[in-house]
């Protein structure tokens, strides 16, 4: 297993269709009180009971499994709905209980199963970065991928990051491109922020042209691109999806890669410096013909004003200021 296997859930289900050991995928389609998993988190498991992912934390995997499988036997897709009890619930963690409601989906063709060519082609929108709505209809059973731009519901799940049922009883997965982070600057700061913000979910990618910085011995297992920032933010194109944070101090390393941020849908640019620094950096992009509004997308200083003193302190300050505008929009 990966690191991040545990975000392959639909890659994983198509994997073990393909390779005939069958395969369902089980979703959280609807939550209340304090389940431990939101809607769309999924499990997939396999025709010998394998499982990857999580629906639950651990409390009903169990039961989800073995309809799971039986759903394999017959073709006929499951809505489950369970209880967590306060003792269940604190066995795993959480100060009370809640109610989840469970979707399972053979893989397979015919009847009602999820036909194997709608997962191939979610696998492949998601291998490219594309944005998708998986839409379930729990009456019929009849399901669809929607892109952006073609229902409106669907777009506002993907811009709320958040799936769940529709009022006229359908169920939209949103399967937005995972997300990313640009570092631009191998300094102290960049080492943790990168491990905190992989744990988050992220994957980070480090953009400094000077070797003895951003080497492999600093930054072990991390991908670090040496070319200049401009280059570097062209060839990785941010989209929404994608954070940046330059940490240089260096107008010739920070300044492209700002120019090339503000040029791009990025959700996130935060620039470490005072705000002596972050003055002279403002004059410098007004002389190169920025607009005001582009200029009030920058978070700088960067990160929440926590008190943070150390480079760990600081990584936890922008990450949890990335965060914020993601969630909220701050």
């Amino acid at each position: 297993m990966t690191a991040l296997d545990h975000d392959r859930i639909p890659e994983i289900a198509l994997d073990w269709h393909r390779a005939g050991r069958g395969a369902a995928l089980a979703t959280v389609v609807e939550t209340w009180g304090s389940a431990p998993r939101q809607a769309g988190s999924q499990l997939a498991i396999s025709g010998a009971g394998d499982i990857m992912g999580s629906v639950s934390g651990g409390c009903v995997e169990g039961a989800v499994v073995t309809e799971a499988l039986e759903a394999m036997a017959d073709g006929v897709p499951r809505l489950l709905t369970f209880g967590v009890s306060d003792d269940s619930a604190f066995a795993v963690g959480l100060a009370c209980g809640g109610t989840i409601r469970v979707l399972v989906e053979p893989v397979g063709d015919g009847g009602d199963r999820l036909p194997p060519e709608l997962l191939e082609a979610l696998v492949a929108a998601r291998a490219e970065r594309l944005a998708r709505g998986y839409v379930v209809a729990l009456e019929s059973w009849s399901r669809r991928l929607v892109e952006p731009g073609q229902e409106a519901a669907v777009d506002a799940r993907l811009r709320s990051d958040k799936s769940g049922m529709e009022e006229d009883g359908r169920f939209i997965a949103v399967q937005n491109p995972p997300l990313r982070l640009i570092v631009v600057g191998a300094v102290h700061i960049a080492q943790p922020l990168l491990i905190m913000a992989r744990a988050c979910g992220y994957a980070p990618t480090l953009i400094d042209p000077r070797a003895a910085f951003g080497s492999a011995a600093r930054f072990p297992g991390e991908q670090i691109v040496e070319d200049w920032p401009d280059e570097a933010m062209t060839a990785l194109a941010p989209d929404a999806r994608t954070a940046v944070v330059t940490l240089t101090h260096d107008a010739k390393l920070d300044d492209p890669a700002i120019l090339a941020a503000l040029d791009s849908p990025c959700f996130y640019l935060g620039c470490l410096g005072s705000t002596r620094t972050h003055a002279k950096r403002l004059e410098r992009l007004r002389a190169a013909g920025v607009t005001e509004a582009a200029i009030a997308r920058i978070h700088a200083p960067v990160g929440l004003d926590i008190g943070a003193k150390t480079p760990a302190e600081i990584a936890v300050s922008v990450l949890a200021q990335i965060t914020l505008t993601l969630r909220r929009g701050a």
